[in-house]
């Protein structure tokens, strides 16, 4: 981990050269979540191959790159595109842009992701508020000698997620009258989908919702002492007494069906954020 400070303090120069603007919230975007990056008042839009040490995104549904400016009257730093360890990068990387946004200032990390539902009461197209989370990818971002700069030795992970801002996402999805969970989420490496056992499994330690991502980002942001709310689309159902073969361009479809879902809460929490910050000012 201690290769990691000038990695960022790289990285950070570079966004700071092209927009200079202290960010207060970083928001991963997922799949399906194209419509929500075109409605942020862009003031820098960087393709990762341009930043210091970022990976670049191997996923076609995944854009590969960082918007910066304004989403609901406050300030963003945005990834249209993540990264995974599928993909053949190690967790430390993947988590690299985490730990950039903390570094250019950003207290909020709003994360996103296409699930498979496992609760028998979850429909493709239903919203999962992350309350908690398993990791199960056999791996850890934070593994390796600590850098006391960056975040403590042992984060405690008893409340990775952010009850208040759990709450006012479930209001918003009151108010707009669609369909949202509170439920955990586990994360496996992938790339393949899980057999009917391991759904059996799964379902039985407790998970709701199963991706292949965002529990090494919010560790890391937990790390970072962030602020994080965590959001998933169940993209398909996972029931192993009925399952069928999952076809991937049918999960891109219902994660773009369900994007105005996904905004809505997204834009609700920032303008509850920016309110806040108005207050505090």
């Amino acid at each position: 981990m201690l290769h990691l400070f000038d990695q960022i303090q790289a990285a950070v120069t570079e966004i700071q050269r092209r927009w200079p603007e202290r960010p207060h919230v970083g928001i991963i975007l997922g799949t399906g979540l194209g419509a929500l990056a075109r409605q942020i008042e862009a003031a820098a839009t960087i393709e990762y191959d341009e930043i210091p040490h970022f990976p670049r995104s191997t996923v076609t549904s995944h854009r590969g790159q960082l918007i910066c400016g304004r989403l609901s009257g406050v300030p963003v730093v945005a990834m249209e595109g993540r990264f995974h360890a599928y993909e053949g990068y190690p967790l430390d990387q993947i988590t690299l842009p985490v730990r950039v946004m903390k570094a250019l200032g950003a207290e909020l990390l709003l994360v996103t992701n296409a699930a498979g539902g496992m609760n028998p009461v979850y429909t493709t197209g239903d919203i999962m508020l992350i309350d908690d989370h398993i990791n199960l990818m056999g791996l850890n971002p934070l593994v390796g000698v600590n850098d006391d700069r960056l975040g403590m030795r042992f984060p405690d992970m008893s409340q990775p997620y952010d009850a208040q801002l759990i709450q006012q996402a479930l209001q918003i999805a009151r108010r707009e009258n669609f369909a949202a969970h509170r439920g955990v989420f586990v994360a496996v490496t992938g790339p393949n989908l899980e057999t009917r056992a391991e759904y059996r499994f799964l379902r039985a330690i407790g998970a709701d919702a199963v991706g292949m991502s965002t529990v090494p980002e919010v560790i890391v942001a937990v790390h970072a002492g962030m602020r994080v709310l965590g959001v998933s689309t169940i993209t398909d159902v996972c029931f192993p007494d009925a399952l069928k073969p999952v076809d991937v361009a049918e999960i891109i479809a219902t994660a773009n069906a369900a994007e105005p879902k996904l905004r809505a809460i997204i834009t609700g929490v920032l303008a509850a954020e920016a309110k806040r910050l108005a207050r505090a000012s």
